[in-house]
């Protein structure tokens, strides 16, 4: 087993699949990316329309990070109130479930021909619609065959026991969490998180308990990124940022006490599946749980967070009046 080459496998693997992800999301906020602030903007009346909401945008835009920033940075200009922001923070949250269905569907078989078909249309139309329909083509192309590339860089790590041990003591729900919050947090993509642990469980190297506690970790890894784009703007815009890692935190937490049964729950939906299509599966399970839980109490989770994280010119105010 030459240690060198399967790091250098897996690296330029993810390296593929990370630009890959650029290119697609910039392919999409592209041709679609006004149309999606608009929705954001028009489509907050209530919780349940919030919530549709960020789940098509996640969707469309194949990240939730980008929905949740945009968000932010609409209710920091005013157009979004805060109250209205939770439903499509969550909604975030079920909309990014999307990659790890597709990702379970191993197709990376079928990468080449996307890449190709990308770009022709990207180098041969003159249409600048087209060329981002192009673009979005070879971003998927990428990241599959990065996916492809991880895959057979991993094969040899079969025949570590060492290395087999160590993953399965990420069975522990805690460091299987620590695990994945590390990785999203240093590659900062949730998703690419997901890829590396359906490809390793494609590869019949981890077990679905394994990957259940790593997709929890990479919920918490995942809100560095918005948190930080709510810093130094409204109080509004902080209070978002702030939910989102409350969110995620206390929903994980609840996964971890429940992570036995959301791994069986997710094999009695996909009975003979493999273990990458019920990873994705109680990737869905666990979000969708979430926001079923938390939709009800948007109205005193926002006053919560307003007590919480206050207006400074309230305090201002009422400092001078004293």
């Amino acid at each position: 087993m030459d240690t060198l080459e399967i790091i250098l496998g897996i690296t330029a693997g993810l390296a593929l699949f990370l630009y890959g992800v650029t290119r697609l999301s910039f392919g999409l906020k592209k041709i679609a990316g006004d149309r999606m602030k608009r929705i954001l903007e028009r489509f907050t009346q209530n919780v349940l329309v919030a919530i549709l909401s960020g789940t098509v945008v996640t969707m469309l835009l194949d990240s939730s990070s980008v929905t949740i920033i945009m968000v932010i940075a609409l209710v920091n200009a005013g157009l979004v109130s805060f109250p209205r922001a939770i439903g499509v923070i969550m909604g975030a949250n079920i909309g990014t479930t999307l990659s790890s269905q597709l990702f379970a569907f191993q197709i990376d078989e079928y990468s080449a021909i996307l890449l190709i078909v990308g770009f022709f249309i990207y180098f041969v139309t003159k249409r600048k619609t087209m060329k981002y329909v192009g673009l979005l083509l070879f971003g998927f192309g990428l990241i599959f065959f990065g996916l492809g590339l991880m895959g057979h860089a991993v094969e040899p790590l079969k025949e570590s026991d060492q290395f087999t041990h160590w993953l399965s003591s990420l069975e522990n729900p805690w460091k299987g969490v620590l695990f994945g919050g590390l990785i999203t947090l240093i590659i900062q993509s949730s998703s690419a998180t997901m890829g590396i642990v359906i490809t390793l469980a494609n590869q019949d190297m981890i077990s679905l308990a394994v990957g259940v506690s790593i997709m929890l970790g990479a919920e918490i890894g995942t809100c560095a990124d918005t948190l930080m784009a709510s810093l130094g703007r409204s109080r509004d815009a902080l209070r978002a940022g702030v939910f989102h890692v409350a969110f995620n935190i206390i929903s994980v937490l609840i996964g971890i006490l429940l992570y036995r049964s959301l791994a069986e729950l997710a094999v009695w939906i996909s009975p003979g599946q493999n273990h990458a299509r019920q990873i994705a599966n109680a990737h869905v399970l666990f979000n969708v749980g979430g926001v079923l839980l938390f939709a009800w109490f948007t109205r005193p989770i926002a006053r919560l967070l307003e007590r919480i994280i206050p207006d400074k010119i309230g305090r201002t105010a009422r400092a001078a009046t004293g």
